[in-house]
């Protein structure tokens, strides 16, 4: 019976079921009435002295009253309780005029004694009928899609604070979660009850998961630290059990817990490191109101870069990048999300000077963040002298353009491969951030320029995340180069907020490093990515697996583990998880006789000579080949090079150079242009 009574219900349609609200409002007001008046004299008295019009009448004003406070409507199965409590409030605004006119008029025929305990009885009937018929709708509403007990997840709770309480009531009303339990490592909660739900001690997980048939534990813990999260996440995988979390106090803002915020456990949440929070102030001092320009806009840290600068109010975002599209791309997004915001896109490479130039004349640039790069180490190494040409060269070209036009404020995005490096492309970074090193001391620069150095960052282009997640969906293998593999990880906007802050403590020529706690082995990172997807991995000891992690060896140029740090000599700065680190570096004299050298052997694209030139410049730099193997070529003399690459030579570093024929634009006496040299 009660079935065929939700269910036609939920068959009414919404007119009707207001019709039927008010209907048996009208029936039981009265009733209401009539039982305050037998409780205040414990008999039937009064109700029969009155008679039935001061209850008729007491429930004709209570109903406009009701349709006011909008009582009639809310939607029964989605009852806000800040509905009931404006009716209730309304309701007493009503009895308390009633009594006081009544009184004022010294009117006998409405008995005054009862309207009190008429206020209560009636908020109760609308409470209790309010709730009885929201639960007839949704116990229809699953009858209706067929969601039988068995079909509804049964859900533990990890965390019993308030976002557990939140997230416990909110599965209340829903259709595809069932909470059945709450799991605390908190000893004193241990067996209490927390939202009508029993709390367990986290010694009894494996027990009580399987007496309950739980399928899913959800942690509710937004303060949670990192790895504190990444801990608690391992022991449930190691229990076989789904995960997924609320998110964090940071991506909750002020948003309210409900079934919708639960989200899958991203591998962000398995750092083991908490993020570093930015510092307003220097947030906001090379860019709030400023003229701000990033090369390589359309990449992954550009355009991360772009978003926070942003959220800054600068007076102007110069977009650069040689990829149409991604240009394209990051410009929409910011005009969509922004539309206040002056944008300024500019198509080109930061190794032709002419473009640069372009970019920057007459716009008063105050801060230039160099993002532009090639950074996927094989194909590099396979493409050195085009890699070089990219990074250093464009390095060069940045740094010289911004001490021209007066640029204040310089940052260089670096890597932690530029630390000791086997390959070409850590290499190339670590030459930039020589040229960054000797604009920065150039006796009447007006430009600071400074240098950040970070690890790997999570779901950047050619990180093994995505190549990760793309192997799972194909059904694997997993490709890692080697079991022993390690690697630092940090956030793309974390990375971003970085590069930003830097620019801000910089005082010139500064490489700053940010603590990133401990690296991640990357096998373990695969093994984790399998069990988030709901699979198993596949080995000698388990081969009915899913997915099967194959190492490949080492790429050309790779290492086992980076560093962040080439020499010890580190020092506090203004942010407590950032460092700054004292690299040696060259004369600008000397650094453009060896650059010299180094563009020689990009011009004839031997690899040898590459290798030997850039280990003139990165005396640390100790390539994976033997030296030995390969017919050494004589180094080419620069006067026999051709005309353009001599020209190329000439200028490439010169500030002096570029600024003296008589008071040409800068671009046609620095470096030449990108279709010149190949």
């Amino acid at each position: 019976m009660t079935d065929a009574l939700s269910l036609g219900l939920l068959r009414l349609s919404r007119r009707q079921k207001v019709a039927l609200m008010i209907a048996a409002d009208l029936l039981a007001l009265p009733l209401c009435f009539a039982c305050a008046l037998f409780l205040r004299s414990g008999n039937l008295e009064l109700v029969t002295r009155y008679g039935p019009t001061p209850a008729l009448v007491i429930a004709a004003c209570t109903i406009p009253v009701f349709s006011l406070s909008g009582l009639y409507r809310t939607v029964v199965r989605y009852f806000d309780l800040k509905v009931l409590w404006i009716s209730g409030l309304s309701l007493a605004c009503l009895v308390g005029l009633t009594y006081t006119l009544s009184f004022l008029v010294n009117d006998s025929s409405l008995p005054r004694t009862g309207l009190l305990i008429y206020w209560f009885i009636a908020f109760s009937y609308v409470v209790f009928s309010r709730f009885i018929a929201r639960a007839l709708l949704h116990r229809s509403q699953q009858r209706r899609n067929g969601l039988e007990e068995r079909n509804i997840r049964r859900v533990a709770i990890f965390g019993a604070g308030e976002a557990g309480f939140q997230l416990a009531v909110a599965m209340r009303s829903s259709a595809e979660y069932r909470a059945v339990c709450f799991f605390d490592d908190d000893a004193a909660l241990d067996k209490k009850i927390f939202a009508d739900l029993p709390v367990h001690h986290t010694r009894t997980l494996h027990e009580q998961l399987q007496q309950r048939a739980i399928h899913e534990v959800v942690l509710a813990i937004p303060t949670l630290s990192s790895g504190k999260r990444r801990h608690i996440i391992d022991l449930l995988h190691r229990h076989g059990v789904s995960v997924r979390t609320l998110p964090t106090l940071l991506e909750l803002v002020d948003r309210k817990i409900t079934v919708q915020s639960i989200r899958d456990v991203k591998v962000e949440d398995l750092l083991g490191r908490d993020a570093v929070p930015p510092r307003e102030d220097l947030f906001a001092k090379c860019t709030f109101r400023k003229v701000v320009m990033v090369t390589g806009a359309g990449g992954s840290i550009g355009s991360e870069l772009c978003r926070q600068i942003a959220t800054c109010e600068p007076q102007r975002l110069i977009l650069f990048d040689h990829s149409e599209y991604a240009l394209y791309a990051i410009e929409q997004e910011l005009r969509q999300r922004y539309p206040d915001l002056l944008i300024a896109p500019h198509i080109g490479s930061v190794c032709d000077a002419t473009a640069v130039s372009a970019a920057l004349r007459g716009q008063g640039v105050d801060t230039i963040y160099h993002a532009a790069a090639y950074k996927h180490v094989p194909l590099v190494e396979g493409n050195m002298s085009e890699g070089i040409r990219n990074n250093v060269l464009g390095s060069w070209t940045i740094a010289n353009m911004a001490d021209h036009f007066g640029v204040q404020t310089c940052v260089l995005i670096s890597t932690d491969k530029a630390v000791r490096p086997t390959n070409v492309m850590g290499a190339s970074k670590r030459i930039a951030e020589l040229a960054f090193q000797a604009a920065a001391a150039r006796p009447n620069t007006r430009t600071t320029f400074s240098m950040v150095r970070f690890g790997n960052v999570l779901g950047s282009s050619g990180s093994v995340v995505p190549l990760f997640r793309k192997q799972i969906r194909a059904g694997g293998p997993i490709t890692i180069t080697h079991p022993d593999v390690i690697r630092f990880f940090m956030l793309i906007p974390e990375a971003a907020q970085l590069v930003i802050q830097a620019g801000a403590m910089a005082k010139g020529g500064e490489v700053f490093v940010l603590d990133m706690g401990k690296p991640v082995r990357i096998i373990d990172l695969a093994r984790t990515m399998i069990e988030m997807s709901g699979l198993v991995e596949k080995s000698r000891k388990n081969p009915a697996g899913d997915i099967e992690i194959k190492v490949v060896g080492l790429r050309p140029g790779e290492k086992l583990y980076e560093e962040l740090l080439i020499g010890g000599e580190v020092t506090p700065s203004e942010h407590a998880r950032i460092m700054c680190s004292h690299e040696p570096r060259l004369d600008e004299a000397e650094l453009q006789e060896r650059l010299d050298r180094l563009f020689l052997a990009c011009e004839s694209r031997d690899e040898l000579e590459i290798q030997i030139a850039v280990q003139g410049l990165v005396p640390e730099y100790a390539p994976y080949c033997s030296m030995d193997s390969p017919r050494r070529k004589p180094t080419p003399d620069p006067q026999e090079a051709s005309p353009t690459l001599q020209l190329a030579f000439l200028r490439i570093g010169s500030r002096k150079r570029a600024v003296a024929d008589g008071g040409a634009d800068i671009e046609h006496a620095s470096m030449p242009r990108s279709n010149e040299v190949t």
